[in-house]
């Protein structure tokens, strides 16, 4: 599932190369006028009459030059047909050059088609696309972009949780969304391992991230031995199934347990091209609450290998996840809404992160720290004889996975994750492998947070105002309009131009 890749930058940024290189196949091909493809394009769809010009911009482009090959041709791709605004630059924000050190290419082959992507027969085949088939039909792709931003004092190597990273998403070919609060929203997908076993705790369960001997032993014994420690964990124990096209949700689908980290609400602009920037780093790398899986659509009944029969049970949105807490449901509780609900005098920011003084920083967070949402599967999936061996049922595991997941940083126990107590530099002598510091003799909070290039695979959605933070649909591909695998560049290379004007 994973390409590697290497790359070296020129004496001269690349340009010299760029310019002597030709544009990819696809730009004169996809820059013409095509015809009609109804019901959506009754008449023909105009090309792009500069696209020379524009692909050449941009395979030249400081930011761009220096790319691998693969990456570079998807960037020209899209300056080459229609477009609003050619794909982004990436400016610095240090006085080097900002470093790609990974990438994804996106593209609809890799799940299951759906309504979003695909004509199905006495479904949608007389109907209007809506998501993908823009300018008479070119294949809808993408390109995701991960540089490290190699501040002064910041760690240049992006495993670090405490490293800068940059993230830009350029889309070709997605329908503008006009109703109902719709969007799209990318989604980086790191898929649950199997953990390291190590001797349980002086409390007697199983050490942060990992497992015991005696949950190896029965993981080891699932399906055809596929979960030891360093593998991706399936929920039945054979090779890994990721998504496919020939999928059928909900009998034939995936095995493998995604954890997904949001990008950020995005729409197309008028030539159905899409441009996102989302910054990575310690106060983003946090995940929606697992605790809503059950009511999005997409999660297992009663076992992991269970059908997911959500819609059919009539539990879609069932309870809502509006207020902030250690389950779902809360919107009920009057006294719980007024101390942590969405105060009009001082409206809910997950945004505002840092302050001097802690009571000024955002204490009503929906979501948890990545590493922490990885906590909460390994007690639902991994530690079947370390973790609650008495319930089997999966939703039930989950809910109870959540809320023990939650007390390894939860200091207060309002089942909350505040800014505060999410902080990579708070104090914490749960955390395991220890990270001491001059501040916190034990540990720190590092272990809360996974590393960028743990991020397996990137899937963008077509999302509709549900109340939820989960993806829709989730954990399936239902609501689906793109995905693509990680690629590692290494060495990274130089992968930005000019200066950013408020490189915080």
């Amino acid at each position: 599932m994973i390409a590697s890749i290497a790359a070296l930058a020129s004496p001269d940024g690349g340009r010299a190369a760029a310019a002597a290189e030709s544009l990819p196949p696809e730009c004169a091909t996809e820059a013409a006028e095509m015809p009609g493809n109804p019901p959506q394009h009754p008449a023909s769809c105009h090309g792009n009459p500069n696209f020379n010009a524009d692909g050449m911009a941009v395979m030249s482009r400081g930011d761009v030059a220096s790319l691998p090959a693969p990456l570079k041709n998807q960037l020209a791709r899209l300056a080459c047909r229609p477009h609003s605004t050619l794909p982004i630059q990436f400016y610095g924000e240090s006085d080097t050059p900002s470093q790609l050190f990974q990438y994804y290419l996106l593209d609809t082959k890799n799940f299951e088609p759906n309504v979003f992507t695909a004509r199905l027969p006495g479904v949608n085949d007389t109907a209007m696309f809506t998501a993908t088939g823009a300018n008479c039909g070119l294949p809808t792709v993408a390109a995701v972009r991960l540089v490290l931003e190699p501040k002064p004092g910041l760690p240049n190597n992006p495993d670090d949780p405490r490293a800068f990273i940059d993230i830009i998403t350029d889309l070709s070919g997605v329908f503008v969304i006009n109703n109902e609060s719709g969007w799209y929203e990318g989604w980086m997908i790191h898929d649950l391992r199997v953990a390291q076993v190590a001797p349980p705790g002086p409390d007697g369960h199983a050490k942060f991230g990992t497992i015991t001997s005696g949950d190896a032993a029965r993981l080891a014994k699932m399906g055809s031995g596929n979960n030891v420690p360093g593998h991706t964990f399936t929920v039945d124990g054979n090779a890994p199934h990721f998504p496919s096209a020939s999928d059928h949700f909900p009998d034939k689908v995936t095995n493998v347990v995604p954890i997904q980290l949001s990008m950020g609400a995005y729409n197309a602009l008028q030539q159905s091209d899409a441009h996102q920037y989302w910054e990575f780093n310690y106060t983003t790398n946090w995940i929606h609450p697992l605790y809503e899986l059950p009511f999005t659509g997409g999660f297992p009944d009663h076992k992991a290998t269970d059908p997911a029969e959500t819609f059919q049970e009539g539990q879609i949105g069932r309870e809502a996840s509006i207020v902030p807490g250690n389950r779902i449901g809360l919107n009920q509780d009057k006294q719980r809404t007024v101390k942590f609900g969405d105060d009009p005098s001082r409206p809910r920011d997950p945004d505002l992160f840092d302050a001097d003084v802690d009571s000024q920083r955002e204490f009503r967070q929906r979501f948890i720290p990545s590493g922490l949402a990885r906590e909460v599967l390994l007690n639902a999936f991994e530690r079947l004889s370390s973790f609650r061996s008495g319930i089997t049922d999966l939703q039930q595991r989950l809910e109870e996975s959540y809320k023990a997941a939650l007390d390894v940083a939860d200091t207060n126990h309002d089942g909350i994750i505040s800014a505060a107590e999410g902080d990579i530099d708070t104090c914490n002598p749960n955390c395991f492998p220890a990270t001491p510091s001059d501040e916190c003799p034990v540990s720190d909070n590092s272990c809360l947070y996974l590393s960028p290039r743990s991020y397996d695979r990137f899937a963008v959605t077509r999302e509709i105002n549900d109340g939820y933070i989960a993806p829709r649909f989730a954990p399936s591909q239902r609501a689906w309009v793109l995905s693509g695998s990680k690629v590692d560049v290494s060495p990274a290379v130089n992968a930005s131009e000019g200066r950013d004007s408020d490189d915080r």
